[in-house]
């Protein structure tokens, strides 16, 4: 079914056309209509379903013309909430509707001026939205929809008790959406509370990573992690990697070196300032970087259709964020590739997010690269990159890899 199949309003539909969009995902065929007739729903979905548009586009259409502030939506983090605010203008290109977005980190000049000349839908994290409404910059009394996007992120950054604040703050007769990767019990509790009779759409298995994205794990010593990751980006046919760190001095030293290796190399982690995330975020993305090192924070941060490959630099140590980091690749129906470098001291991190995804991963043993024994090595993983096999020959792995 076309976009103009859907309900949308012209105007509405020429913007997503515009954006390059032809045909709608599964999760905005089912989205779409629920919305656009006003009913709460929770959206449960994969990464890289077009989560953002299912939401955006028929809340454009029933704002209509521009008037008060109507819509409000909540994102975790500022990278969210930029890339929301850049999705709603976008799709909203040829009407006359205003997207502002508020998030902390940046001071309050432009955030101001834009609220005083008005806005119709306010995309925003939950501390600096607290912060202006304290500075009565705005309110929410005209609140007709509301949407509390990446909840379970929000949760875990524990931003729940601000969430409250906010919803109590919104006219109780709108209309709320909740979208969350995952559904833990303090989401549950949170949807009854919050939303009224909400339809479910579950696009995927909730725990399942996206099936387009080829699983391999990398054992090795811990003295040769750099040293592995660095022959891994020798031998792999990518377009862009995004590399996750554990931490912000560890995605600094891996950059560091990487660029020494003469890798056009990008940094995002949360010490970096507001600008500084913004170029390199504008550079990943408009293909001057070929390689992002990140920490978590742009584990649902970006979205950048050119990721062929994720590499886990450190096992995280939470299930649901390996789901999110691999998310990043395989985006829109493409193929992706996301190998994790495992040493001993993550053996029940990975026995973790096996159990989490009810998958087992490939161990993968690099042929030709010089180990150091680790007892990993024992349990005989598969060899790759060897038999005289190209790095364009995707043969190994359950679906489709980049071998």
């Amino acid at each position: 079914m076309p976009f103009t199949k859907l309900g949308l309003s012209p105007k509405v539909v020429e913007g997503a056309l515009a954006a390059g969009y032809t045909e709608p995902t599964p999760i905005q065929l089912r989205a779409i209509p629920l919305i656009l007739e006003g009913r709460d729903c929770i959206g449960a979905a994969q990464t890289g379903t077009g989560k953002n548009a299912a939401f955006a586009l028929p809340i454009l259409s029933r704002l209509g013309e521009h008037g008060a502030l109507r819509a409000l939506v909540l994102e975790p983090t500022r990278e969210l909430a930029a890339q929301v605010e850049t999705a709603m203008r976008d799709y909203g290109r040829f009407t006359r509707l205003r997207t502002v977005v508020i998030f902390g980190g940046t001071g309050y000049g432009r955030q101001d001026q834009a609220l005083r000349q008005g806005a119709d839908i306010v995309v925003a994290t939950p501390g600096r939205l607290l912060d202006q409404m304290q500075r009565k910059m705005l309110r929410l009394d005209r609140i007709e929809i509301l949407v509390l996007d990446e909840a379970d992120r929000m949760i875990d950054m524990g931003f729940l008790p601000d969430v409250r604040k906010i919803i109590d703050r919104c006219p109780r007769a709108r209309q709320t959406m909740l979208f969350s990767a995952t559904i833990p019990p303090e989401i549950e509790q949170l949807c009854k509370w919050a939303l009224r009779t909400p339809e479910t759409i579950e696009i995927g298995l909730r725990r399942a990573p996206a099936e387009n994205v080829t699983h391999a794990l990398y054992p090795i010593d811990t003295a040769q992690k750099q040293q592995l990751l660095e022959e891994l980006l020798k031998r792999t046919d990518f377009d862009q990697v995004l590399i996750f760190c554990r931490t912000k001095h560890g995605a600094d030293r891996v950059a560091r070196k990487l660029q020494q290796q003469g890798h056009a190399v990008a940094v995002l982690h949360s010490n970096r300032t507001q600008s500084e995330r913004e170029r390199a975020l504008n550079g990943f993305r408009d293909g001057r970087y070929e390689v992002m090192v990140a920490t978590d924070i742009a584990a649902r941060g970006i979205d950048v259709e050119k990721i062929s490959h994720v590499i886990n630099f450190d096992v995280p140590h939470h299930p649901e964020d390996y789901v999110h980091r691999i998310g990043r690749t395989g985006r829109a129906q493409s193929v992706g590739d996301a190998f994790t470098i495992m040493t001993a001291e993550d053996i029940q991190d990975v026995a973790a997010i096996e159990h989490f995804i009810g998958q087992k991963i490939p161990r993968v043993k690099l042929e030709g690269f010089s180990y150091e024994y680790t007892r990993l090595l024992d349990a005989n993983p598969k060899p790759a990159f060897g038999g005289g096999r190209s790095r364009r020959n995707r043969s190994y792995g359950p679906g489709r890899g980049r071998w």
